[in-house]
This record gives structure tokens, sequence and C-alpha cells, in this order.
């Protein structure tokens, strides 16, 4: 049968239409979907406590932020600032960022991006496993940031989905594999800092909140920070 016969050319175009009907179906099923419950506008700082552990809430005033342009709009849907202060410690400055949406092209901004721009000259970024709760050791980033005015020591720690990524590529790869398996995933930066010289006192009280922290919110907001 001649292949240019208008039969052949028939079952030819219903063989490539059926994949291509099959293709979509299967783009379709392993499309990426939401991969946790969202929160709400205004959400994020009202499930953060007014006391964790020794610490009392004092302000939400004097910390470094990110830089205030439109991209860093469109990667964070919350932002919330907080002054911590305990006795005989210096005062603890959180900030938490949170993104409903992870995705290949909007990715939260790390601490090392946002300290420059305000004038801060960075020491080396340590990776540093912190037991923030029962059987659960995160690995967090750990800095010096020192200005004309002031010299802060910087922990924090990222979640992306399921992930808690220590490097940047790591943060690639964490909404990478979230696509794999059908799911967009949410972005969270947890930050917090001391004012004062001395890097290893201040991670003794750095690593010491973050564990209250943890053990002091609701087990929502608990999974918020650090995972199931």
């Amino acid at each position: 049968m001649d292949n240019n016969s208008p039969a052949s050319v028939n079952r030819r175009n219903i063989l490539i239409g059926g994949a291509l009907v099959a293709a979509s179906g299967l783009a379709y099923a392993r499309r990426p979907t939401v991969s946790v419950e969202r929160i709400k506008k205004g959400q994020l700082d009202a499930m953060l406590p007014n006391n964790i552990g020794e610490w009392s809430f004092q302000s939400s005033s004097g910390l470094v932020l990110p830089p205030p342009d439109s991209l860093s709009d469109r990667i964070y849907d919350e932002v919330s600032t907080r002054v911590y202060q305990a006795r005989n410690q210096p005062p603890v400055m959180l900030l938490i960022a949170y993104s409903n949406l992870q995705d290949g092209m909007l990715q939260i901004h790390r601490p090392e991006v946002c300290y420059p721009v305000g004038g801060f000259k960075l020491s080396d970024s340590q990776i540093i496993d912190v037991p923030v709760a029962a059987n659960k050791i995160i690995p967090c980033r750990f800095f010096s940031a020192e200005s004309a005015s002031r010299n802060e020591q910087v922990l924090y720690w990222t979640r992306i989905g399921r992930m808690m990524p220590g490097e940047w590529i790591e943060q690639r790869w964490a909404v990478v594999d979230a696509n794999l398996r059908g799911e967009i995933p949410d972005g969270l930066l947890v930050r917090m800092s001391m004012v004062t010289p001395d890097p290893k006192a201040a991670f003794a009280g750095l690593s010491a909140f973050a564990r209250q922290l943890t053990s002091s919110v609701s087990p929502r907001m608990r999974s918020l920070l650090i995972g199931a």
C-alpha cells in the first residue's frame, strides 16, 4: 500500500494524535500541586508567641531587612520581625520570611545577600548542625556581620518543602525534587542574630533560643519552622 495514501496518512495522524493525547494526560497527571496548607496574610506574626523560654518580646524594629525591591515583594508573602530580650543577655533579633510558592525562578534570599547591601562585611559562612528539637537536628548557617556601627552574629536556616537545605545548590535541588514528586513547595527562612563581638557566646545563646522557639510555638507553626 502506498505510504502516502489517504488511509495510511489517516492512520499515521491517529497514532500521532493518540501519542500527543497520552503525553498531555501524563503531563496533567504529574503537574506540580501545592505541597502544604498555605497560611493566610497576617497569620505568621500572630503564630509567634510573646514569650519564648526566658526571652520576652520587646519590639519589631532594628533588624537588617531584605532589600526593599519588587523582587523581594514577589518572593515573600509574609515577613515577621521581632526583638526578644532575656535577662543578662544581648537581645535576640528574629526574622522569619515565608513564601507560599518556591519555583525555579523565585527563591528566598539568603542573609549573605541582604547584609552586604546594608553595608556589612561578612566572615566566612559556616554550616553547623544544631539540635533544635527532640530528634531534630538541622543544618544552620552561622557568620559574623560587621559594619561601622555594630558587630552582629547571625544564625539561620531555610526550609524548602520537606527539605532543610544548607547550601544554595541544595536549595535549588529541593525545588526540583518537590516538582518531581508533583509538588510546588513552600519556603521559609528563619534568621536570628545578636549584636556582640563574641561569636562563641552568641552561637550558644542563639542555639538555645532556637530550641526554645521550636518548643514554644504551636504544632502547626513548628511544622512551618522545621518541617514535619
